[in-house]
């Protein structure tokens, strides 16, 4: 399923009142004797509740991603912004961003651990559902959550925001569990009309439930208000689009409410 949308205005939650109705810790665990640094967020109301991994941008485990889970929190779900680089790596530069993201992309069985690790950890949490969990990634994150989908981990959705889709990997017919989200902009160098039209006949192959949604004229990181400032320090072809933001993110939520919440 393709869809193409005009794109409206995600109004964000004032800093000050960013924890109102939820819970959140910073927590630690560990991928195979690295430690790993995790940031739970859960609503106040009484669990469990239908939980989501948050799974960050090439950037490493940093605000942004911290933010996402709070506002799936405050949704009604138990979200849990895991840590792929290990000890809360986090890069301020491109060159180093690639690094980190290139040493993990590079071993998928790093790549499928540390997810693992996270996954288990959170579906062991007393505020998680006994139910499979779901997965959004950002960028990297969102490669991430695809290969781990790939793989046929227990999984009921997986959205991709802005992330790569292609694979060394490809699915094989039935192995993919979750519904599969992938928002992409057509404007984006860092994923090009050809890799969409691998992912969906990779999917299609694969018999896989999946949903593509281009949003015409949007570049990479469009959920991102950091991007503008990121594209205007590094000339990185990157960009804000609060209207492909907010409407990705309802998209987002509509699945999630029907596959968790029903």
């Amino acid at each position: 399923m393709v869809i193409r949308t005009a794109l409206t205005v995600l109004l964000f939650v004032l800093p000050g009142l960013a924890l109102a109705g939820i819970q959140t810790e910073e927590v630690h665990y560990e991928h195979d004797g690295d430690e790993m640094t995790g940031y739970l967020a859960y609503p106040d109301a009484d669990g469990p509740h239908p939980a989501v991994l948050v799974i960050h941008e090439w950037w490493g485990h940093n605000e942004y991603a911290r933010d996402r889970a709070e506002q799936l929190a405050r949704e009604g779900y138990t979200a849990f912004a895991l840590d792929m680089y290990g000890s809360g790596q986090v890069a301020d530069h491109p060159s180093k961003a690639g690094e980190f993201a290139g040493q993990i992309r590079e071993n998928r069985e790093l790549l499928l651990g540390r997810f693992q690790a996270a996954h288990d950890w959170l579906q062991g949490h007393e505020r998680a559902a006994d139910e499979p969990l779901a997965a959004v990634g950002y960028c990297f994150g969102g490669t991430v959550a695809l290969e781990a989908a790939r793989s046929g981990m227990d999984l009921s959705v997986v959205a991709s925001f802005h992330g790569g889709l292609g694979t060394d990997h490809p699915a094989e017919p039935g192995q993919v569990r979750a519904e599969l989200l992938s928002f992409t902009g057509t404007a984006d160098p860092m994923i090009p009309p050809e890799q969409i039209a691998g992912f969906h006949e990779e999917m299609q192959n694969a018999e896989a439930r999946y949903t593509v949604v281009e949003f015409s004229g949007v570049t990479h990181s469009f959920t991102n208000p950091a991007a503008d400032a990121v594209a205007e320090e590094f000339g990185m072809p990157v960009g804000y689009d609060a209207r492909a933001d907010h409407d990705s993110w309802r998209h987002l939520l509509g699945v999630l409410e029907g596959r968790l919440q029903r």
